[in-house]
């Protein structure tokens, strides 16, 4: 460990302390940080065991000494002001000492810590070979004199080698209003580093960051460079440090600088990659047979498609999204209108059960597409066109009534679910699409219901009968009529085996009959 002198001026007298900092194999003194600043700002001897009846005698160190006043907040960018060396070594806010000796004086009050001048010096490479000062001038009066080489800081940075290009005489150069003194001191101490890659290693994402703004600002391209190599091969934690290194990325790239291999992590280059991507994910999901990574994965994707759904950004990738997956539903009503042709052949149940067992596990796999497919749209508010598929459907209706009710309730599900929503207002079809639904699809799932019941652990017989009886009283009233006369010879026959439309059955009745007699008797 090294040892840098850090100097302090307390009411004209000068106090010196030792902080031992570490030295890279380069000779550069490592920047302490903010805690051991102030640590070493801290007054070691109360101010009022100095007597002020004993005059301090001028020295020269006095001279050598700066004292800098608190400054109020500057904008971003620091301010450079060029001094010759007599401004860098002298205080010129300090006043000059009176000749005559004062008289004593009662106890001054003791000044606080914030108000007081702070300076730290930091030299680097070989001890006495520096051939200028940079003066970093802080908020709140804080104070580094960096003994510095000329030709270091005109290689490594525009910056400087343009401000002593124009004076080359220069032996001081002063910064004032740096909003981040740490952070410049490191800078500047990163041009005497070989190996600068090994360096930025230790660091978190947000200290990085904060070295790409001042390398940025002194125009120091190779810490640009690793700073950006950095950000691109280090994990970021949580959305928040993304947003963060995205925007300062982002910034950079205006200027000229060259960071796409940051940015490919979050953009790609192909502009139809979402959606072939998505596409992609869909199908995997639509064609797997293992039932717990199959449910995680409909789960995960359904939740991320409903925070896209929530962006007003993904307005313009909607219709394109919506696209994909009717193409995907067409897929699935083919793949199983096929199969219930397959199980309805008069031959299929004195097949071999290894025959059998695949086309019936094959009908309830595409029953759940369809299903996990309905929700996506659903949720984007774009179903009613399969409502419109799917009451259309009649070929696949005539068949259901072909095959047994263990191979053919998950598609009783689908038209379950569909009443549900229209129940809700979910889903908006047209008059005659949600007439053709029922008329297509309503006897059918009547068939299944007492199994639905008993052999379906996801169906819920309430929901589904509120669902179908608010449907059926969406139509006119007549169509409500002719369906739920039919239903009532169903429920008399079947009993429970039937789903309870009694409630729609109550508001149809008094829309028939107790209704127009009101009527008649206010006219």
């Amino acid at each position: 460990m090294g040892d840098i002198r850090i100097t302090r001026v307390e009411q004209g007298q000068t106090k010196i302390k030792n902080v031992p900092i570490a030295v890279t194999p380069e000779g550069f003194w490592c920047c302490p940080t903010p805690v051991g600043f102030q640590k070493s700002l801290k007054p070691q001897n109360p101010l009022n065991k100095l007597k002020p009846s004993s005059p301090l005698p001028k020295t020269s160190s006095q001279k050598k000494d700066v004292s800098v006043s608190e400054r109020k907040a500057g904008p971003a960018p620091s301010r450079l002001v060029v001094s010759d060396a007599q401004q860098c070594n002298d205080d010129p806010e300090r006043p000059p000492p009176s000749p005559s000796v004062p008289a004593p004086a009662p106890r001054a009050p003791r000044p606080k810590l914030e108000s007081m001048p702070k300076k730290v010096a930091i030299e680097f490479g070989e001890p006495g070979s520096c051939d200028m000062k940079l003066l970093l001038l802080g908020k709140q009066g804080f104070c580094v004199k960096l003994s510095v080489h000329r030709d270091v800081l005109k290689e490594k940075s525009s910056f400087f080698a343009d401000k002593l290009s124009e004076q080359s005489g220069l032996s001081c150069l002063q910064v004032d209003d740096c909003e981040d003194v740490e952070i410049y001191v490191e800078t500047v101490g990163l041009m005497y580093c070989k190996e600068m890659k090994q360096r930025l290693m230790k660091q978190s994402v947000s200290r990085i960051l904060r070295i790409l703004k001042v390398a940025e600002f002194l125009g120091f391209s190779s810490c640009i460079q690793s700073c950006l190599e950095y950000l691109e091969a280090v994990p970021w934690n949580g959305e928040e440090e993304e947003e963060k290194v995205i925007s300062t990325v982002l910034r950079l790239q205006g200027d000229g600088i060259g960071v796409n291999p940051v940015l490919k992590r979050v953009s790609p280059d192909i502009s139809n990659a979402p959606k072939d991507t998505l596409s992609h994910i869909v199908e995997l999901v639509l064609k797997s047979n293992e039932e717990r990574g199959r449910r995680e994965m409909k789960s995960i994707v359904l939740k991320l498609l409903r925070e896209n759904n929530s962006l007003p950004s993904s307005a313009g990738s909607a219709e394109i999204c919506n696209d994909m997956i009717y193409k995907s539903c067409r897929s699935c009503l083919d793949s199983l209108l096929c199969l219930f042709n397959q199980a309805a052949e008069p031959d299929f149940k004195d097949m071999p059960s290894d025959i059998k067992e695949p086309i019936v596990k094959h009908i309830a796999l595409e029953a759940d597409n369809l299903s996990w497919l309905l929700e996506i749209l659903i949720d984007k508010q774009a179903a009613e066109d399969f409502a419109v598929m799917w009451a259309n459907h009649q070929e696949l209706a005539a068949l259901h009534g072909k095959l047994p009710i263990a191979f053919r309730y998950h598609v009783s599900c689908i038209s379950g679910r569909l009443y549900v929503n229209i129940g809700r207002g979910e889903v908006l079809p047209s008059k005659n699409t949600r007439q053709l639904l029922l008329q297509t699809w309503l006897q059918p799932l009547m068939n299944d219901y007492n199994w639905l019941q008993h052999g379906c652990r996801t169906f819920d017989g309430k929901l589904v009968e509120e669902g179908i009886g608010r449907t059926i009283l969406t139509l006119p009233l007549e169509d409500q009529q002719s369906i739920l006369l039919s239903w009532v010879g169903s429920f008399l026959k079947t009993g429970d085996g039937c789903p309870n439309l009694q409630r729609a059955f109550e508001v149809w009745w008094r829309r028939t009959f107790i209704r127009p007699y009101v009527e008649g008797q206010g006219a």
